[in-house]
């Protein structure tokens, strides 16, 4: 088993546990390299004999503060949203659709925030732990254009569409005590204990027939992969010319500075 892929850091744990540490802190800002390396780390785990339960974990202040908006080449033009037309698929989207094909059960460690395309990692996990300064949140109203990385279809499958809409419409976070009430969080405990609640979930997962976990897997989540490419399909589309407005620029200039934007539909 190689110790990284890229900023992946993989760690074998005791009782058929893996731990992968996404390793850019204090935000881990995911881009298109980060998660390719994730979905190269889960496809070699699936044919890991020794990985039965994955725990994706942070080092640093936060899960992942989604995509770096405070640098002019980290915009949703740049390396968020990669792709070239409207018509091609966002790289950044098809390497997550290869996440949702993997076989083995995955537990989200989220600390801190959880934004935008770093929910989307979250609510790829099969669990999420979650605890006192957990803050979840699909902000991309605020920033001028429209969810991505198949949230359209997974945040509804875990809270429910109403909640979920509450979350696009308004662009709010939630806390951890409300993502346990809701449903997108499994585990609520102290920040200091996170890791360790993931790693026991894990293993108390792991200790179970391997074959029969994958075929369970492939039951609870029926057409997931499917589904997730005709959700990313649209999603990519929808935010390729949303990202071409002035509105996108002021809404990531507003958040930037902390700030209402002030919005002009065009």
């Amino acid at each position: 088993m190689k110790e990284h892929y890229g900023d992946i850091r993989v760690s074998q744990l005791p009782g058929f546990v893996v731990q992968c540490e996404i390793d850019r802190p204090p935000n881990n800002f995911f881009d298109l390299a980060l998660i390719r390396d994730m979905a190269d780390c889960f496809d070699a785990l699936d044919e890991d004999s020794n990985c039965r339960a994955i725990v994706i974990c942070s080092n640093g202040k936060h899960f992942c503060a989604g995509a770096n908006f405070s640098t002019p080449d980290q915009t949703a033009e740049g390396d968020v949203l990669a792709a070239e037309s409207a018509d091609q698929r966002n790289p950044i989207y098809q390497e997550a659709v290869r996440l949702f094909g993997n076989k083995k059960p995955v537990i989200a460690a989220v600390q801190g925030a959880a934004v935008g395309g770093g929910l989307g990692v979250a609510m790829m996990a099969d669990f999420r732990i979650v605890c006192d300064n957990t803050r979840l949140t699909a902000n991309f109203v605020k920033l001028g254009f429209t969810p991505g990385f198949g949230l359209t279809h997974t945040l509804p499958r875990a809270i429910g569409i109403q909640k979920s809409h509450l979350l696009f419409y308004t662009g709010r976070r939630i806390n951890g005590e409300t993502a346990l009430e809701w449903g997108a969080g499994d585990i609520y405990c102290a920040a200091e204990e996170i890791r360790e609640r993931a790693i026991e979930l894990a293993t108390e997962i792991a200790e179970n027939a391997p074959l029969a976990l994958i075929s369970l897997r492939e039951q609870l989540r029926p057409g997931i992969q499917e589904a997730v490419q005709a959700a990313t399909d649209i999603e990519g589309s929808e935010q390729f010319w949303l990202t071409k407005t002035k509105d996108h620029f002021e809404g990531v200039k507003a958040v930037s500075e902390r700030r209402v934007g002030n919005f002009l539909a065009k």
